[in-house]
């Protein structure tokens, strides 16, 4: 896995100690793809990637702090004297979080993927009533969800099934990037929730399927354990409608190509990937056609 490089300066350092009063050294976590993220004492500075508007940002931790009020294992932002949650130095974003302990949830486990999927629905039953702006920049999950054609993995037949899909069902906010690497958890139980740089206004249905791909057995295209996931997330009442077969490998085909031109554009940017992240993105190729309904 590729991980960014973005280092904690002293302006950095004092920027934090100036807008937030946190001081002492930084100790770098694990992760971070696009935005790095340093310990220091009990709070998490996350730095995000150079040139990203900060008023996306902004707007993605509203809706981080606005599921915080009612779910647990969501943290919100800590706010600045002004009351805003980002600042920007160096033309990098700057945000500080309370510090979650715990480490990433393992998807093979049964337990945590029910607890994940109870805590998705919880999550969106939070969110369901909150009416946010519109989002500054389109997300990565948007783009293409109207049926618009792709470049990469085109598919015709699946960019009609989107149109009429995402033109039928209600938006409400959503994380936007729920997977196994932005959960937490603890003594084998899930418990924080992190990271909602890919918030966005969308379909539940499009998050919950997303999300079930994350915690199903991709390479050969069985949806058994997605099913689960469904049921359990149905269980706890979250506010995405019933899922089929076809809506569920549908999105989670949308999810999968978008992956694919995150990836194509990371390699026009420079990235070097290693044989894991080549081999990752073979499985989820592999992953797109074996879903195709």
């Amino acid at each position: 896995m590729v991980y960014t490089d973005i280092p904690l300066t002293d302006n950095i350092l004092d920027t934090v100690a100036a807008e937030w009063g946190h001081r002492g050294a930084g100790e770098r976590l694990h992760g971070g793809e696009e935005s790095a993220a340093y310990r220091i004492g009990e709070v998490v500075v996350r730095i995000g990637s150079l040139g990203r508007d900060p008023a996306e940002i902004e707007w993605c931790n509203t809706v981080a702090a606005t599921a915080a009020r009612s779910v647990p294992e969501a943290i919100a932002p800590l706010p600045r004297a002004d009351g805003s949650t980002v600042t920007v130095v160096a033309g990098h974003p700057i945000t500080v979080w309370p510090l979650a302990r715990g480490q990433w949830v393992d998807s093979e486990d049964p337990i945590q993927s029910a607890e994940a999927a109870r805590l998705l629905a919880r999550l969106h039953r939070a969110l369901a009533t909150y009416r946010p702006p519109p989002r500054p920049v389109r997300s990565f999950l948007e783009i293409g969800l109207d049926g618009t054609p792709s470049a990469h993995l085109p598919d015709p037949d699946l960019d009609r099934w989107l149109a009429e899909f995402t033109r039928t069902t209600r938006h409400q906010p959503l994380h936007g990037d729920y997977y196994a690497g932005n959960l937490l958890c603890h003594n084998g139980h899930v418990t924080t929730v992190l990271d909602w740089d890919e918030a966005l206004i969308g379909p539940p249905e499009l998050e919950l399927a997303s999300a079930a791909l994350e915690f199903t057995d991709e390479v050969r295209g069985d949806l058994t354990r997605a099913r689960t996931f469904v049921a359990a997330y149905h269980a706890e009442s979250g506010t995405a409608g019933e899922l089929d077969d076809l809506t569920i490998s549908q999105l989670m085909r949308h999810r999968l190509r978008r992956e694919a031109a995150y990836f194509d554009i990371a390699v026009a940017r420079g990235v070097e990937h290693d044989e894991d992240d080549h081999e990752y993105h073979r499985r989820r190729l592999a992953a797109f056609h074996h879903f195709r309904p």
